[in-house]
């Protein structure tokens, strides 16, 4: 068998996208070319995946490597294809099973010694998967939480390059602790947590606090101007403990945008707090856009 194919995904802003990752062998000097746009990170995610395949008792192949993102015309970043480019070229010189990765979104970033390692932007390329109709996903054990919140397919994590064998077999789900469904959207939801700053908090004020809450009531925008030390940051902070909870919706695009930005620090549970922004006075407006 001289091609092979697996199916990885991308960021495109927040919203995931499905490549595939197609590897082609064939005769002629030891090389690996990787086409279809790849960043800085992609390219170098060969090193990572030529060590990886060696240190876990694989063969890396001594032939001519030919890998293609398709679409060809997207640019990919990140490490998230490292799984997958690395169970392509398994799969291509015969040391998988033919059929093993059919259905099969991979997702996961590689160490040096096979360890599969966390990425970012998971939710949202699961959410991808759902709706491309993959019945089976492979990530990073970090990450196993994040994608069982969408229902509808089999969440498999691996720790390590190594156990693929294992993984490959079985069709056992990973055993994930999911809240009861609050939606229809199959989403897990867990109740709000306290916020912080809490807007009882505010003496005085009155004419500011009436404005907020005419603010949250008919969902309309408010500008606060006044000199430093005020109030202003202090009443903002407060405005989203008085909006009503977000429901599974808000929440799953909350979700996204933090776990696409890397600012999701608690992968077990869906935010359920209203974000608050406190950009720099000095940002550009492309920037707060």
């Amino acid at each position: 068998m001289l091609y092979g194919k697996a199916i990885s995904a991308c960021l495109h802003g927040v919203e995931g996208r499905l490549i595939e990752v197609e590897v082609d062998l064939s005769n002629g000097l030891p090389q690996v070319n990787i086409v279809g746009l790849p960043d800085n990170a992609v390219k170098e995610s060969i090193e990572r995946v030529r060590a990886a395949i060696k240190n876990c008792g694989f063969t890396f192949p001594l032939q001519r490597i030919t890998v293609n993102l398709a679409p060809a015309d997207i640019r990919k970043e990140g490490s998230a294809f490292d799984l997958a480019i690395a169970l392509g070229i398994l799969a291509t010189s015969g040391q998988l099973e033919p059929g093993t990765l059919d259905g099969t979104l991979v997702i996961g970033e590689l160490s040096l010694d096979g360890s599969i390692r966390p990425v970012p932007g998971v939710l949202s390329m699961i959410e991808a998967a759902v709706k491309g109709g993959l019945t089976r996903v492979i990530v990073p054990a970090d990450n196993a939480e994040e994608a069982g919140w969408i229902s509808g397919y089999t969440v498999q994590a691996a720790h390590h390059l190594s156990e693929w064998s294992r993984i490959a077999r079985t069709d056992v789900p990973v055993s994930i602790h999911r809240p009861p469904l609050l939606a229809t959207l199959g989403v897990t939801v867990e109740p709000a947590a306290e916020y912080a700053e809490d807007y009882a908090d505010v003496r005085g004020q009155h004419h500011v606090k009436r404005a907020l809450m005419i603010c949250a009531s008919g969902m309309h925008n408010l500008m606060l101007i006044g000199p430093p030390g005020t109030g202003k940051t202090m009443l903002a902070k407060r405005l989203p403990t008085i909006l009503p909870p977000m429901d599974e919706q808000e929440s799953l695009e909350v979700t996204k945008i933090y776990s696409v930005s890397g600012k999701f620090a608690d992968r077990r549970r869906l935010m359920r707090e209203r974000p608050f922004r406190m950009p720099h006075h000095t940002i550009s407006s492309e920037k707060v856009i």
